[in-house]
């Protein structure tokens, strides 16, 4: 009897040893409420098509391990797609910004047209647990009315507050609400 106890204890070990951690699933989040305009409520905005690195076009969270280096996490992923999710934490940002409801991620409503339509260009998606994210992007706004479009660039560094993929993700979103902010100027701006 104490044998099999012995050989229950062991495979059990086993077992409990092969075991991988849980998955862990992010998604990037619009800012608060903040002082948007107000003078803008009733333009309309499409955000999109949203455009990505191939390195971290993928599930699985990309870090930066070295100069030249990256991992991809297998137990730390998006919850969708990334450029869904920058769409759509963008258009919450440039609600927020422009203070109208009107604003959506390209290719997910039946609207036919908007005022505006915002082309994104993700250049860089960098993380560095325990450091930094940056994100550098370019962006075109689009008068649906003809008119000259406008462009920019947007490069931001977010200091990470706290280590793990949590403060990394927020992280994220904070240096999105700033790209934002520079869509939203082009957008007001004569």
């Amino acid at each position: 009897m104490r044998h099999l106890t012995v050989i229950a204890c062991l495979l059990l070990a086993i077992v409990s040893a092969c075991a991988s951690p849980p998955s862990r699933f992010y998604t990037l989040s619009a800012a608060t409420a903040g002082a948007g305009s107000g003078s803008a409520a009733t333009l309309s905005v499409a955000v999109g098509p949203v455009s990505l690195p191939a390195v971290v076009d993928r599930p699985q969270i990309v870090v930066n391990s070295g100069a030249n280096e990256v991992r991809l996490d297998e137990f730390n992923r998006w919850a969708g797609p990334l450029q869904d999710n920058i769409a759509r934490v963008l258009a919450g940002n440039l609600a927020q910004e422009l203070g109208t409801a009107r604003v959506w991620p390209y290719g997910q409503t039946a609207q036919s047209s908007a005022d505006y339509q915002v082309l994104i260009d993700v250049q860089r998606f960098d993380s560095t647990l325990g450091d930094a994210v940056l994100i550098e992007a370019l962006w075109t706004v689009r008068p649906a009315a003809g008119g000259a479009s406008k462009s920019g660039r947007s490069q931001v560094r977010e200091t990470i507050a706290g280590s793990g993929f949590e403060p990394l993700v927020a992280a994220h979103s904070r240096a999105l609400a700033r790209v934002s902010s520079d869509i939203a100027a082009a957008i007001r701006a004569p």
